[in-house]
């Protein structure tokens, strides 16, 4: 069986450049709760997060490479959509059909990583596109066998949601949930794994929601800066009219962070 290899930094580099690049023009912001300051510890970890929008593997590649950028990483995507778009095989992506081989190709692949002290595995083990306010939350049971079968590694959980503010665009919220470290808790079935990974997901992701209701930006960090403004004629005419003034534009409709 192939195994999947890491990005080579410089393929990393510049994907990451224009993931960068193309959400700048499509979200106000991207931020990360300061709540939860985002976990390191040594050797494997997984970090899996709901999948509430399209935009969650771009949103990911930017934490991934700002916040782990000497992190080796690796994630999961389904294997006819992999055949489609062969670049992403080379940035660490290996693909897996939704079947018993499927599974079992999977459990595969993720312990051999789990050998591999820098790996970081990320997931969205929903398995579909889910509204983060839906609960219960129900996870694929391929995670709760993998952890079943790990001796040692961290599991993360990472919420997810793509509110509306103050502007046009939306912003990308993110916040880290509390992590399980295999190797001080003690053994159970997969099922038990999944259902207290579950868990650790769905409190982070309520968590999340109250700072979304807040709206207060000062509780996150800002990863990325993107769009803010009306645009267009109007947008156009309010930068004339400062100018005029002699002030300095800001497109902004509410307060910065």
């Amino acid at each position: 069986m192939a195994m999947p290899r890491p990005a080579a930094p410089w393929l990393e580099w510049g994907f990451a450049r224009y993931t960068r690049f193309y959400l700048a023009r499509n979200l106000h912001t991207l931020r990360l709760s300061r709540a939860v300051p985002p976990p390191c510890p040594e050797g494997f970890m997984v970090i899996y997060a709901n999948h509430p929008a399209w935009w969650d593997p771009l949103t990911l590649t930017v934490l991934a490479t700002g916040q782990y950028p000497e992190r080796e990483h690796f994630a999961v995507i389904e294997a006819e959509a992999l055949s489609r778009y062969r670049i992403f095989e080379r940035l660490g992506f290996f693909g897996v059909q939704a079947s018993g081989a499927g599974a079992r190709r999977f459990l595969t692949i993720a312990q051999a990583l789990a050998r591999r002290p820098r790996a970081i595995l990320w997931l969205t083990p929903q398995g579909r596109f889910a509204d983060p306010r839906e609960r219960p939350l129900r996870l694929a049971p391929g995670l709760g066998h993998l952890a079943a079968r790990l001796e040692r590694g961290v599991l993360v959980p990472l919420a997810l949601e793509y509110p509306f503010w103050e502007e046009r665009y939306p912003e990308a919220l993110l916040r880290f949930g509390e992590a399980v470290d295999i190797a001080t808790l003690p053994s159970r079935p997969a099922r038990d794994w999944s259902q207290l990974l579950a868990q650790r997901l769905e409190a982070a992701q309520d968590a999340l929601a109250q700072e979304a209701l807040a709206r207060d930006p000062k509780a996150f960090l800002p990863l990325l800066r993107g769009n803010a403004g009306v645009g267009g004629v109007y947008g156009l005419a309010q930068r004339l009219k400062a100018r005029l003034r002699g002030q300095s534009y800001r497109p902004e409709h509410g307060n910065l962070d």
